[in-house]
């Protein structure tokens, strides 16, 4: 957490101060997160934010001074927008000061989030950026290329849908939805699944996320977006953190996958 619907969600509430604006400074509460911040984003001055969009779990805002800084905001990670009255609080670790005098603040209680800052022509080729796989949004997530993926892998389903590698985005909460809605175990290896199976999980992956947009993502414990609201897709779900099946009322399972639990009915999912 935050995932790929909270991100967007996150992004989509504060580029109306962003883009299109000027920063005035950056203001740097400590020296690092996950990792160390840069000198040049202190070095920050009069840039404007031309553009702002995600990739992956990243929100990556283009400069006018062809820099993009690119944030992850970790498990703990949010914004809050504020006016010229504001006053640093715990864990509030880095300031945007912007011309339109807001004031965008980075809180960050575990400081597992990151923000760096690169040139935009050598975006593509960013350590964190170089190898992620297609949006699952986008036509590059098609089901014949989902299709080839499952057909060579014998991991178990869940950790490929997680792979970055093969796609980007799909967090702990929304595998374990999608593949309860698609019938599939989540231990179950890739390639023993069906075609009719690997269309049904392509199709529900898409839903699910577009349907976890649509409500604001998900609140599971601290979530918010820069508004301060909460998101409201955890109301629709089937297992993810549930105790009984909506379906047949069997008891939830919960299981250890690459080091994230896994819910699932195990007999809608066999």
């Amino acid at each position: 957490m935050p995932e790929l619907p909270e991100v967007e969600t996150i992004l989509n509430g504060i580029k109306d101060t962003i883009l299109g604006n000027i920063i005035n400074k950056i203001i740097l509460n400590r020296p690092n997160l996950r990792i160390p911040f840069p000198q040049k984003l202190s070095d920050i001055c009069n840039a404007t934010v031309t553009n702002a969009y995600r990739r992956s779990k990243y929100m990556l805002w283009e400069l006018d001074t062809d820099d993009t800084i690119i944030i992850h905001l970790g498990m703990t990670g949010k914004f809050g927008i504020y006016d010229q009255t504001f006053t640093p609080q715990k864990h509030d670790h880095v300031e945007f000061h912007f011309g339109n005098d807001k004031i965008l603040v980075l809180n960050d209680t575990r400081r597992f989030g990151l923000v760096t800052i690169t040139d935009t022509s050598s975006l593509a080729h960013h350590p964190l950026l170089a190898q992620l796989g297609p949006e699952p949004l986008e036509k590059e997530f098609s089901y014949n290329y989902f299709c080839d993926k499952i057909r060579k892998s014998a991991k178990p389903i869940k950790n490929l849908i997680m792979d970055n590698h093969i796609i980007v985005g799909v967090g702990n909460i929304y595998a374990c939805e999608s593949l309860f809605r698609s019938g599939i175990n989540p231990a179950r290896i890739a390639n023993s699944l069906s075609e009719e199976e690997i269309f049904s999980l392509h199709t529900n992956i898409i839903k699910v996320l577009k349907e976890a947009l649509e409500a604001g993502g998900s609140t599971i414990r601290d979530y918010q977006n820069a508004q301060g609201q909460k998101g409201y897709f955890q109301h629709n779900f089937s297992v993810y953190n549930q105790t009984s099946c909506k379906i047949c009322f069997s008891k939830i399972l919960k299981i250890n996958q690459a080091g994230r639990s896994s819910f699932f009915c195990p007999n809608c999912q066999k």
